[in-house]
């Protein structure tokens, strides 16, 4: 070694240094290639092999020879080979950055840490004096971080001289602050989009105003662990969050009128696309069961979604993917646009992706095809008040915008276009695929671009939920909403599908086949039926009405019926009414039917005549029921019953 060291001395010092310098950096550029290959889990495994194999020999050959032609003083042979080395490391280089962005960026989309803020809001006319203490709403459940565990938060940290009143649910809190039981309640600050789709509080943001306002980043506690692969079918649920907000990287709460389940293999390309419309009314996992529009799920984070989803389709979700509206329009932007036949009959113009009605920044769609920048996309895809099925035919919309982006990535050209399209995505985007998932999902792309067959593409078998509209009384929206009640064989007929997708059923292979060269191609949309089925009823609103009517239309389904008289000089007495007519009901109107087993009514009962009976049904001892709408239940009785007096919480739990 000394003497090879003494020869080494001997050279020309520029020449020496050149080969030492593009020897350090030819090592640092194989070490680096080799440590982001690995990221690349198994995209292109025998690719990377032969390019790490043959950069590796290169590095040898360079080391050895190169020193020798050092040594032997062949100064412009090293000069060249170093260069051209040089060249290979820079490409080397390039190549691992560009990978570690690429893998940056799909590691930002799964969302460690999240950004959870409380509000405490009050209407706008709600009065505050100094020192005044006052009533605040707050959710009964120490798991909720934006509706309890931030609000005590923030109440300590502002010392806040208030009394807490608990509530189950969101929609009692707003309904107590609407009808003034509460000054103040604690909310996500994401209110306004979650809750202005309803009637009663669509002016939601112009209404009431932020008192106090506490945000804090914390580890993610929505997060559902997978144990899935994207090499096996698998199922995913797409959920699309409104925010006015570019990025997605706050709350827990989200408003769920985009909800998609699709069920995808990787082997035969199959997709399953199921849209579920978003009144429609199943049971609520984190309510307890108690039944709602499945939208109002999403109040109570993604957990809550899935396991709600899940109990209804009978098939276990293995991700999940929560998207930003805004970001659909940067990402269809970024691929360029996307090609979408709007059906027939279609005309409308939306609001922007800011929310902006003014004339210039409304977009307006119309039949045809049509290839649709971002603005158009979302609008098209967000739009329901003035079709004429309204969610319906936005779902299915929402489907034709999905397959129109799925098709566009294929024309990818350039490596920006794709870091482009990867920081949109990264940005409006959270899921619990990790990145080695989100690296698989290359395979199946390069299945679609260089499939065997020439024009390959991912078959998209659509779905439609048929059922019928149904206005009832939701215990949890607390009051009468329209909902959307599916027929149970459509729904099977869809999870049929969505389990022949994922290999967990066996198609049924249809034996004959009418064909005609006249006739027009129709993709068969699974569930699209209509079916004769017992349709669920209501409980009308007895009030004003004969209790003779009452009994009848009760008697006819099954319902007891218990009168509770009301005399004259009790509460709820108007001398007005006819003899036996029901002024207020325990039960109240829109719940189902098959939901009731008893009612009880309160009727006038005037005096009568010695030569008069009245004869009534009675418990041997009645309380009073909720008023429907609110009318005062306290009445005196006649001698068959007992008079009472129920407190708050009595009517409350009658009425529920």
């Amino acid at each position: 070694m000394k003497v090879l060291w003494k020869k080494i001395k001997k050279t020309k010092l520029s020449i020496r240094l050149i080969y030492l310098f593009v020897f350090l950096i030819f090592l640092f550029s194989y070490v680096y290639l080799f440590k982001s290959l690995l990221l690349l889990n198994k995209i292109e495994t025998t690719l990377r092999i032969i390019v790490l194999s043959v950069l590796g020999l290169l590095f040898l050959l360079y080391t050895f020879f190169d020193l020798i032609l050092l040594l032997t003083k062949k100064h412009k042979t090293v000069v060249i080979t170093s260069f051209i080395v040089l060249l290979i490391s820079s490409a080397s280089i390039i190549g691992s950055l560009a990978i570690n962005k690429v893998y940056v960026l799909l590691a930002s989309i799964n969302k460690e840490t999240v950004i959870y803020t409380t509000n405490l809001i009050s209407l706008n006319n709600t009065e505050f004096t100094n020192n005044d203490t006052f009533n605040v709403g707050i959710i009964n459940n120490e798991t909720d971080i934006e509706g309890n565990v931030l609000a005590y938060e923030l109440i300590n940290k502002e010392n806040l001289n208030i009394r807490i009143e608990k509530y189950d649910t969101y929609f009692e809190l707003l309904e107590n602050l609407y009808n003034g039981k509460l000054k103040g309640i604690f909310i996500t600050s994401n209110y306004q989009a979650m809750y202005e789709g309803y009637e009663a509080y669509e002016k939601i943001g112009e209404e009431v105003k932020v008192l106090y306002d506490y945000s804090k980043e914390m580890k993610n506690q929505d997060y559902i662990e997978s144990s899935a692969s994207v090499e096996d079918p698998f199922t995913i649920l797409l959920m699309g969050v409104d925010s006015q907000y570019d990025g997605l990287n706050a709350n827990a709460a989200f408003n769920g009128d985009t909800l998609m389940l699709i069920t995808f293999n990787p082997h035969t390309l199959n997709a399953t696309v199921f849209s579920i419309p978003r009144d429609t009314y199943v049971p609520i996992a984190c309510l307890k069961g108690d039944s709602s529009k499945i939208n109002s799920s999403a109040a109570y984070g993604t957990k809550c979604v899935i396991n709600t989803i899940e109990n209804l389709v009978d098939i276990k979700i293995d991700y999940y993917v929560k998207i930003n509206f805004k970001g659909v329009v940067d990402l269809v932007d970024t691929l360029g646009g996307i090609d979408v036949t709007v059906p027939n009959g279609i005309k409308f113009c939306e609001q922007d992706s800011n929310r902006n009605h003014a004339a210039n920044a409304l977009q307006c769609i119309e039949s045809g095809f049509q290839h649709m920048n971002g603005e158009q996309a979302l609008a098209f895809a967000r739009h329901r008040k003035t079709l004429p099925a309204g969610d319906f035919q936005r779902v299915q919309h929402q489907q034709l915008v999905v397959e129109g982006i799925a098709n566009s990535a294929k024309n990818l050209k350039s490596i920006n276009d794709f870091y482009s399209v990867l920081d949109a995505v990264s940005r409006n985007m959270d899921t619990n695929m990790t990145t080695k998932e989100m690296m698989n999902l290359y395979n199946v792309g390069k299945s679609v671009i260089f499939g065997a067959n020439e024009g390959s593409m991912i078959n998209i078998q659509k779905t439609y939920l048929t059922g019928y509209d149904l206005t009832m009384y939701v215990n949890n929206l607390r009051s009468n909403v329209y909902t959307f009640q599916y027929y149970p064989q459509s729904l099977e007929e869809i999870k049929d599908a969505l389990k022949i997708t994922l290999d967990k059923k066996k198609p049924t292979l249809n034996k004959t086949f009418n064909f005609s060269v006249n006739d027009t191609y129709t993709p068969v949309v699974v569930g699209k039926k209509y079916y004769t089925v017992q349709r669920n009823e209501t409980i009308p609103n007895f009030k004003g009405q004969s209790i003779a009517y009452a009994r009848s239309w009760c008697e006819a389904r099954n319902i007891t019926v218990y009168v509770n008289s009301i005399t004259e000089g009790a509460t709820g007495y108007n001398d007005a009414l006819e003899n036996d007519t029901i002024v207020n009901q325990n039960v109240a109107r829109g719940k189902l039917v098959k939901d009731v087993h008893s009612i009880t009514l309160d009727v006038i009962k005037k005096k009568t005549t010695s030569n008069e009976t009245t004869t009534t049904t009675s418990r041997p001892t009645t309380t009073t029921g909720v008023v429907d709408e609110g009318e005062d239940t306290t009445a005196t009785t006649t001698k068959e019953t007992t008079t009472e007096t129920t407190t708050k919480k009595e009517e409350e739990e009658n009425e529920d």
